[in-house]
C-alpha cells in the first residue's frame, strides 16, 4: 500500500468534513506512519458542500441572506470562473436550527433564493444548488418567492412559503422571476434519489427527522401532492415522480419543474469538482465515513458513494461513523473491509467527537489484515 485516501462526509451536528478528515488523517499517520495520505473532505449536496469545494480551490464569497430567525445574516457560496455553488444547508438548513426551535410546518427556503440572487449579483453564469440538509418541506416555494415568483391562493392572495400552507396554493406566476436566470445554467445537486411524494417521498421519509409528527407528515405529503397538481397545470408537465425531486423537502422539484434546472447526484458532482475520483483511482485504501450510516445513506449519500467507487476500482475501504445501522452483509456488499461506530466506544471517547474519530480510525484500521496494511 502506498497511498491512503481520507474522504469523510460531515458528521452532522458534530464535525465538518474538513474536521473529520483531519482527525482521521492524524490517526492514520499513527497506525501507518509510512503511508502517503491524501485528504479530500467529501460532500454529497448536503451540509459541507461549499466548504469541500473551497478546500479544493474555489473562492469563498459571502452573500446576504435572512437567518432562520429573520435577522440579517450572510452565507458562504463557492465560486470559480463564473460557476457558483449555493448550499441550502448553510442558508436555511437543519444544522442552523437547534432541535427545540425546529418547525417542520413553517420553515422555508427563502434564504436559498436570496443566496442565488447574491450569486447573480456577482456575475455567475452557472449556478448549482446543493440542496441536502433542509429544515423545511415547503416544496421549494420559498426559493421561488425570493426569486420573484408569485404563489397565490384561490382569492389571488400571496401564500406564505412553508409546508403548512402548501395545500392553499392554487396558482403560480413566474412573470416577475429575476430575468438574469434566463441566461444562467441551473443545476440541482441532490443527496437523495427520492420522488416528491408518497411512501418514498420528501415528507414520509425525511420530515420526521425535521421534527414532524405522524399527523404533520400526512399533511405535508398531501400538501406536496396538491402543489404538484398546481405546477402540472401551470407547466403542462409532471416531474413529481422523477428521481431526486423530493430532495430538500421538494426544493429540487420546484427548481426542475419551474426553473428548468437539471438534476445530478450531489456526491458525483462534488467528487468531480474536487478531484476525488482521480485520487480514488490512485489510492490503495479509502477511508470514509459520516455521522449516521443507515438506509438513507444508500439513497445517494457521500460515504456510500466512496465505498462503491472504491470497490469498483478494486480498492478496499474502511468506514468510520458516528453510528452504523446497516447490517454487516450490506457493508461487505459495498466492498467495506472494516468499520466501526463512535457510539460503540462512547466511554472511551466521551470527551470529544474528534478524539472519538481518531481513536475509532486507529482501531478500525487495525482490523485490516497485515497484507492490506502493508506499505
Amino acid at each position: 500500500m502506498t497511498g491512503i485516501l481520507v474522504a469523510p462526509n460531515a458528521f452532522k451536528g458534530s464535525l465538518s468534513a474538513i474536521e473529520a478528515a483531519a482527525a482521521m488523517s492524524a490517526a492514520v499517520s499513527v497506525v501507518l506512519p509510512r503511508a502517503s495520505i491524501v485528504a479530500r473532505p467529501m460532500a454529497d449536496g448536503g451540509d459541507g458542500s461549499v466548504e469541500a469545494l473551497i478546500a479544493a480551490g474555489f473562492e469563498r464569497v459571502m452573500v446576504p441572506i435572512s437567518a432562520p430567525d429573520g435577522t440579517a445574516g450572510g452565507a458562504s457560496i463557492a465560486m470559480r470562473d463564473g460557476l457558483a455553488v449555493v448550499e441550502l444547508a448553510n442558508t436555511c438548513g437543519l444544522v442552523l436550527t437547534p432541535a427545540p426551535l425546529r418547525d417542520p410546518m413553517r420553515r422555508n427556503t427563502l434564504a436559498l433564493g436570496q443566496a442565488v440572487l447574491g450569486a447573480l449579483d456577482r456575475g455567475a453564469d452557472e449556478i448549482v444548488l446543493a440542496v441536502g440538509g433542509s429544515a423545511s418541506t415547503d416544496g421549494g416555494v420559498g426559493l421561488l418567492v425570493s426569486l420573484g415568483a408569485r404563489v397565490v391562493d384561490a382569492r389571488g392572495q400571496a401564500v406564505r412559503p412553508g409546508g403548512e400552507w402548501l395545500a392553499d396554493i392554487t396558482g403560480v406566476d413566474l412573470t416577475a422571476v429575476d430575468p438574469r436566470l434566463r441566461n444562467v445554467r441551473l443545476t440541482v445537486a441532490t443527496d437523495v434519489s427520492s420522488p416528491l411524494s408518497g411512501r418514498e417521498g420528501a415528507a414520509v421519509v425525511f420530515a420526521p427527522q425535521k421534527g414532524a409528527t405522524p399527523r404533520q407528515v400526512q399533511q405535508l405529503d398531501a400538501g406536496l401532492r396538491s402543489w404538484a397538481a398546481v405546477v402540472e397545470r401551470a407547466t403542462h408537465g409532471d416531474v413529481s415522480n422523477a428521481p431526486g425531486v423530493g430532495a430538500a423537502g421538494g426544493t429540487a422539484f420546484a427548481a426542475v419543474a419551474l426553473l428548468g434546472a437539471d438534476i445530478v447526484p450531489g456526491a458525483d458532482y462534488i467528487a468531480q469538482m474536487t478531484g476525488l475520483d482521480e485520487a480514488l483511482r490512485d489510492c490503495d485504501l479509502a477511508l470514509t465515513g459520516e455521522g449516521a450510516l443507515d438506509a438513507q445513506s444508500l439513497l445517494g449519500k457521500g460515504a456510500v458513494r466512496i465505498a462503491r467507487e472504491a470497490h469498483g476500482h478494486g480498492v478496499p475501504s474502511v468506514m468510520v461513523c458516528g453510528r452504523i445501522d446497516l447490517e454487516p452483509d450490506v457493508l461487505r456488499g459495498l466492498g467495506i473491509r472494516a468499520w466501526g461506530s463512535i457510539v460503540d466506544i462512547a466511554d472511551d471517547a466521551a470527551d470529544a467527537m474528534t478524539r472519538g474519530a481518531e481513536l475509532l480510525t486507529r482501531r478500525t484500521i487495525e482490523v485490516l489484515t497485515p497484507a492490506e496494511r502493508s506499505l
